[in-house]
């Protein structure tokens, strides 16, 4: 198999591309710096796409090491032909491989293996040849054998010969490749998943599976990890319905020479019974069927039921990692001092108030919720709080007493306005992870003085001013946004989420003096220990005045600083060129294009020269300059981008979240009514928007838009602000249907 053929074709790319990035990957390059620095090299790929190529290299190249494996161990039994060399050639799955090798493979005791040591082989191969007219019952004889030997290998009748033979045979007719290969065709065309209740009198969350049927083809990635959900909880009962006869009968008829069945009624015969008259054919048919019961059937339903599982887990994972990555580039709130305030009932509120550093300014604990009911103190030591630390903005997390909360806040906001003409806004933020971080080893570090409840609401109140940078500091899968993240692959899934991390965290670039370890792990090149080198070095020696610093730091040679450089960011050190993403190695180049139109790189500074500057850059021939600089024309084109605006943050681009004075009540929902709403989360069917009540309503993918949508993430993504109408509410449930057409 040819890896970059294949894999250029697979992802819509030329051969050249997929060489070029393999080579660099093989060389020790990080994805990020290969998307960002390495373009002209891959053709300009995204770095989602050198993901999946990364993916797939790595997926093709262990195929082709089982291959080689497979391949060694058959000729080492002394088995290998030409035809299985092909087959193993040919093979594009894991699955495959593994079918092919199944014959080979050293089995464990099974009624075949038994036969085997019988000395039935050359019986089952009589029968398997169907050459001679012969009665082989009577051939069968001739292998009783009960004499003084072990009593495991006696065959005492014809009969137990002649069943010895069949086990073989069936084993035989399982193990067969391109039998499997048909069978498993027919599953997919043809195979529909049943599922019902354990007991069905039980009020579940599946009750829509308590009597549920759909065709494999057509089961999507959702229902497939909700159904092994509710039979891992022990609701449901699943079983794969197929059409035996048809696959018998074919496998039959691939098998037997003389086939004399013609359809499923003929099936109908005792087949467990040998007489003396029984004819090979007839032996062949009772082996297939009881092959097929014994050892195919639950065999291939278990290999359906896993790759259906794999494919619903890999596209999960993949939603869970796109949400993930919109949550993190979401847009910062810069120059605000926040109030983060992490709703509870019985242990009270905590607040935690942020100036617009990080730095925490103040704490508290107020019970404006049940059982304490304390409205009116809650009430006076907020109002103290806007006036003392001059509040802009309030950050409500989303759990538990959100809502009652919300309503207090909104009160309180209303009446503070009315006594000082002052405006306060409030927004809900997940405060999903917020326990895991408070509870964290880095949370204890960071605010080893602060009670673990009150470092809850410090990170509600920084996701808001920087969602990336607070992010970053909890395992990805405790974010709760996708589907089903505690059913998939944890591996997998903790795999992707922090390439997903590391992409966002390099798009955007990282201030090397005020970064945590736990951000800087994530910049490409940087591990955890690097990160905290970083930190300690700056602690020791100051802030960073350059990148080229950063080579002093123990442990960060010229590769790792190759590699990390252009996302690290130095805002006010000796040169402006490093609060933009050009990397060192563009500085001559950066410097003799600026020199070109009289400038020199500290006019970025300067908000006038830069604007003239600007002007000059956009006039420019950039095939001509690249030419003449002795760069690529993408690399040329990165460069005036980032000389056009330094120091930008891409997140700036980001929707805003949605600032309210005002609650909206569950009751105050009337169907038709239109609502402005952000997106919190994304699943393949379709978008669940917070309209300011206590759940989030679903706009399924059907009510997203007048064409056909395939996935809900072409139209939306995590912190979208969208405009929708109230189409269903189901006041039992508190659940709101939306539409966004």
């Amino acid at each position: 198999m040819n890896i970059i053929v294949k894999i250029a074709n697979e992802l819509g790319i030329k051969d050249s591309q997929v060489n070029k990035t393999v080579e660099l990957i093989d060389e020790g390059n990080t994805i990020p710096f290969i998307a960002r620095y390495r373009k002209e090299a891959t053709g300009n790929l995204s770095d989602e796409i050198l993901r999946d190529l990364n993916d797939r290299l790595t997926y093709l190249r262990n195929l082709e090491k089982r291959k080689e494996e497979v391949k060694k161990s058959i000729e080492n039994q002394g088995k290998l032909t030409e035809e299985i060399v092909q087959d193993l050639e040919s093979a594009e799955t894991l699955a495959e491989v593994e079918d092919i090798y199944r014959p080979y493979k050293q089995k464990k005791k099974t009624r075949g293996t038994v036969a085997k040591a019988k000395g039935l082989e050359l019986l089952a191969e009589n029968i398997i040849n169907q050459d001679s007219k012969e009665l082989i019952y009577e051939e069968a004889k001739k292998y009783i054998k009960t004499e003084e030997i072990e009593k495991d290998l006696k065959i005492e009748t014809a009969e137990d010969a002649l069943n010895g033979a069949k086990d073989i045979i069936a084993e035989q007719i399982s193990d067969d490749t391109e039998f499997r290969k048909y069978i498993k065709k027919v599953y997919y065309r043809e195979g529909v998943i049943e599922t019902t209740a354990t007991t069905p009198e039980n009020n579940s969350t599946y009750n829509m599976y308590y009597e549920f049927k759909e065709k494999l083809s057509t089961l999507p990635s959702h229902r497939i990890l909700a159904i092994n959900r509710g039979e891992k909880e022990e609701f449901l009962k699943i079983k794969i319905d197929k059409p035996e006869d048809k696959i018998i009968y074919n496998l039959s008829k691939r098998t037997i020479k003389d086939y004399k069945y013609t359809n499923s009624l003929d099936m109908d015969m005792k087949i467990d019974e040998i007489t003396p008259e029984i004819t090979r054919e007839d032996l062949i048919f009772q082996a297939i069927k009881d092959g097929w019961k014994r050892l195919i059937e639950p065999s291939v339903d278990r290999e359906i039921r896993n790759d259906l599982t794999e494919k619903a887990e890999e596209k999960a994972i993949k939603v869970f990692g796109k949400n993930a990555k919109q949550l993190l580039l979401g847009a910062p709130l810069k120059g605000l001092t926040v109030l983060g305030f992490d709703p509870a009932y019985r242990t009270g509120c905590k607040l935690a108030i942020i100036d617009e550093t990080g730095k925490v300014l103040g704490t508290g604990v107020i019970y404006p919720t049940e059982p304490q009911n304390d409205i009116e103190a809650s009430k006076k030591t907020l109002i103290e709080m806007f006036g003392k630390y001059n509040i802009d903005m309030i950050a409500i997390g989303n759990g538990t007493a959100s809502r009652e909360s919300e309503q207090f806040v909104s009160d309180t906001i209303k009446e503070y306005k009315e006594s000082t003409g002052e405006e306060i806004y409030y927004t809900i933020v997940s405060e999903a992870g917020a326990s895991v971080y408070s509870a964290s080893k880095l949370a204890s570090e960071e605010y080893p003085d602060l009670n673990v409840s009150i470092r809850g609401a410090i990170s509600i109140a920084r996701r808001l001013q920087d969602p990336l940078a607070e992010f970053v500091k909890i395992d990805p899968k405790a974010i709760g946004i996708g589907q089903y993240q505690h059913d998939v692959n944890q591996k997998k899934l903790s795999e992707s989420l922090k390439n997903v991390v590391e992409d966002a965290v390099n798009e955007v670039g990282v201030d090397v003096n005020t970064a945590t370890p736990s951000l800087l792990s994530y910049v490409a090149g940087i591990n955890s220990g690097i990160a905290k080198n970083i930190v300690k070095y700056r602690e020791e020696n100051g802030k960073f005045v350059e990148r080229k610093q950063l080579l002093k730091v123990p442990k960060l040679g010229k590769v790792a600083f190759e590699q990390c450089s252009g996302f690290m960011r130095i805002p006010g050190g000796n040169n402006p060129l490093e609060i933009t993403a050009v990397h060192p190695e563009s500085y001559e180049a950066t410097e003799k294009l600026i020199d070109r139109f009289g400038y020199k790189k500290e006019d970025l500074l300067d908000k006038v020269k830069l604007e003239e500057m600007r002007k000059s850059l956009d006039e420019i021939d950039v095939s001509k300059t690249a030419e003449e600089l002795g760069i690529g024309k993408i690399t040329l084109e990165d460069i005036v981008k980032e000389l056009s605006k330094p120091g930008r943050d891409v997140r700036d681009d980001m929707p805003k979240p949605i600032f309210r004075s005002d609650v909206l009540k569950f009751e105050d929902l009337k169907i038709g009514q239109d609502l402005t709403g952000t997106v919190r989360n994304i699943t393949d069917f379709g978008a669940f928007v917070d309209i300011g009540v206590k759940h989030d309503g679903l706009v399924h993918i059907s009510e997203m838009s007048d064409k056909f949508v395939r996935n809900p993430s072409e139209i939306v993504a995590i912190g979208d602000v969208v405009k929708v109408r109230v189409i269903d509410i189901d006041k039992e449930r508190q659940k709101v249907k939306l539409s966004m057409k």
